[in-house]
């Protein structure tokens, strides 16, 4: 099953990797024969399902989580392993949708407007009042 990226983005299965494991915890007498644990191993540098722009852009975002150029995600929740496969695809597409997303628009700057300018200076005089007010003038 090739994991959805966007409406237009696939991952092909055989760029993905799929490891099994004994998983930890609970789970009855099943957890110590079953390999329910999953770890997905996606190499991001060399992959031909996404442009360059996009593989560029997601390596810059997800360079602190990559293992040489991969990302590896793991999905141990579910005492199934069809449960943790999907599970461990979705967050895969979850976070490549991220890591491809547009960055945000740029701000424009902006300026006070002349209201709040006279409402802070107003304020700023109110303030400067009252702690003259509280000064001792007994000198």
């Amino acid at each position: 099953m090739p994991v959805q990226i966007t409406e237009t983005i696939a991952i092909p299965d055989h760029e993905l990797h799929w490891r099994f494991s004994r998983s930890s915890g609970p789970g009855g007498q099943g957890v110590n024969t079953t390999d329910s644990r999953v770890e997905l191993v996606f190499d991001l540098a060399n992959t031909n399902a996404l442009p360059n722009a996009l593989i560029e852009r997601a390596l810059a975002r997800l360079e602190g989580r990559l293992v040489d150029g991969q990302v590896v995600i793991a999905a141990s929740e579910f005492r199934s392993q069809l449960r943790n496969r999907e599970a461990a695809a979705e967050r895969l597409a979850e976070l490549l949708r991220r890591a491809v997303a547009a960055p945000p628009p740029k701000r424009k700057a902006t300026k006070p407007s002349k209201g709040a300018k006279r409402r802070r200076l107003e304020d700023k005089r109110r303030r400067s009042q009252v702690k003259k007010l509280r000064r001792d003038t007994s000198d």
